[in-house]
């Protein structure tokens, strides 16, 4: 997603959070809310969102221990652009290519990636599911109401963040996952609620790199075999809002 320069968003009002997702930190700064009484216009939150693991309970041959779902969301859109613009800088500079993949990534890359987008403003949501504290027959054995229900989990509990937002979504996820979070999306768009949703190719869009590094710093920390568990999660706290993990 290219970011046109030109153009600055103003923070959205946000609403009050609900129990179970506290709305603190960035995605819940005041702040916001009074640039968004000021000016005559409102524009939207920009939201980029990508999926790491996959709905499998076979953890002994090979499923992930764990399903994560992270949004990214900028309300300034200068801020955006300009961490784009750090993105690609940093791709080039290191000669990654075709694109920044967390599970591609060597651990320097990842350190050099966290550090050149962490000086702009934007924050991190997100929702683990930990299988092993997963013990609905239903949800462990239908692939299509695994996503649906987190899906719908992760973003009924968004205290206000999507209204009017501008979706992005990694194209080259898991085909289940797009089609739930799209159809999900779909239901809302024109009810003040979302504004635009579309699938983006990760290799083009340094923004949706950010968001499957981001996702991948947060899954990456409930593999506690991995020394360097928390390490990336760790870099990113600063922007991190609110992990909340199914109980």
């Amino acid at each position: 997603m290219r970011i046109p320069p030109h153009h600055l968003v103003h923070g959205l009002p946000i609403g009050g959070p609900p129990d179970g997702w506290p709305l603190r930190g960035r995605c819940g700064n005041q702040s916001h809310l009074a640039n968004a009484k000021r000016t005559a216009h409102t524009f939207p939150v920009l939201v980029f969102i990508d999926e790491s693991g996959d709905p499998g309970f076979k953890t002994q041959r090979g499923s992930t221990p764990a399903f994560t779902a992270a949004l990214v969301a900028f309300q300034d859109v200068e801020q955006a652009r300009l961490s784009q613009e750090a993105i690609t800088a940093t791709a080039e500079r290191l000669r990654v290519y075709p694109e920044f993949k967390f599970s591609k990534c060597r651990p320097e890359v990842r350190d050099a990636f966290f550090a050149a987008v962490l000086p702009y403003d934007f924050c991190v949501r997100a929702i683990v599911v930990r299988k092993e504290k997963l013990y609905s027959p239903h949800l462990r054995t239908n692939k299509e109401s695994f996503y649906s229900f987190f899906v719908k989990s992760m973003l009924k509990y968004d205290g206000g963040l999507l209204s009017k937002a501008q979706i992005v979504i990694d194209g080259s996820g898991d085909r289940e996952f797009k089609r739930e979070i799209g159809a999900y999306f779909r239901r809302h768009l024109g009810a003040g609620r979302v504004r635009k949703i579309r699938f983006a190719d990760s290799r083009s869009d340094p923004l949706v790199q950010l968001a499957d590094m981001c996702v991948g710093a947060i899954a990456r920390s409930y593999k506690g075999d991995r020394a360097d568990a928390k390490r990336w999660r760790e870099m990113l706290r600063p922007k991190i809002d609110d992990v909340w993990e199914f109980r």
